[in-house]
């Protein structure tokens, strides 16, 4: 099984010719789950889904919603209702959309500091322990198109750790933009891992000789560059990985 998830910051969904466009991009792109922002309609109802997908049924959801230009007190707040799905569900999850904030200032053209907004985002992610791939296809993902020209990477998805367990292929990238400022972005999951068992600690590798050596020197080995937060959520993702492939090595196929 493979998952395709899209997240667009499509800037108005009022007029109908524009639904039909998107409603062609969706049969092109072929996604399992869309994510429509800023569709400016006041009440979706079956009609406009019908307008968007055709015919057929699909499962949908409509939800009111308010952005960073509420302030950055609403941030937070959705930070904090967000750091509440770990325990609200012990299940697999992502979150994408239109952050309206960068993480670093190369993800802002022409930026080179940091702002407040900038480490709330990285520390929401980190203490989640939330994957934050690299985008593929491009460097921005809005862009005001204009005589001095303002980019940015606004949109992103992040998902939990488990995810990469069962989509160990997955990727996240930009692709062509349409009748928007705002480019789409799409998670692809690849291929659905059945059984796959969450990383954890043996204690019987602490009895091996030279293991804390080992991982001293892998841990230095890591060349990872941005903000503490995103290097130490990276060097643990590395590290993760060692431990896994040294595991079956020297264990053989223990599950870890």
């Amino acid at each position: 099984m493979n998952v395709k998830i899209i997240s667009w910051n499509v800037r108005g969904l009022n007029e109908q010719d524009k639904r039909l466009r998107v409603r062609n991009l969706i049969r092109k792109w072929g996604p399992d789950v869309d994510y429509f922002q800023e569709t400016k309609i006041g009440l979706i109802n079956r009609a406009v889904i019908r307008s968007l997908w055709g015919g057929q049924h699909v499962d949908w959801s409509y939800l009111g919603s308010c952005g960073a230009s509420s302030g950055d007190l609403v941030m937070r707040l959705l930070w904090e209702e967000l750091c509440g799905l770990d325990s609200w569900w012990s299940v697999s999850w992502c979150v994408g959309g239109d952050f309206n904030v960068v993480r670093f200032p190369s993800e802002r053209l022409g930026s080179n500091s940091f702002t407040t907004a900038m480490p709330e985002l990285s520390n929401f992610i980190l203490e989640q322990g939330l994957n934050d791939l690299p985008l593929q296809g491009g460097t921005f993902t809005w862009s005001n198109d204009r005589e001095v020209a303002l980019k940015a990477r606004l949109d992103r998805f992040l998902f939990s750790a488990d995810w990469e367990d069962k989509f160990p292929t997955v990727s996240q990238r930009r692709i062509s933009r349409l009748c928007s400022d705002h480019f789409p972005i799409v998670l692809d999951g690849g291929s659905f891992q059945r059984g796959c068992m969450l990383f954890r600690f043996e204690n019987m590798w602490l009895k091996d000789e030279g293991f804390v050596d080992r991982v001293w020197s892998w841990w230095d080995s890591y060349q990872v560059y941005g903000a503490p937060s995103f290097i130490l959520a990276n060097k643990l993702k590395l590290l993760k990985n060692d431990l896994k492939k040294w595991n079956v090595e020297v264990f053989g196929h223990v599950e870890a």
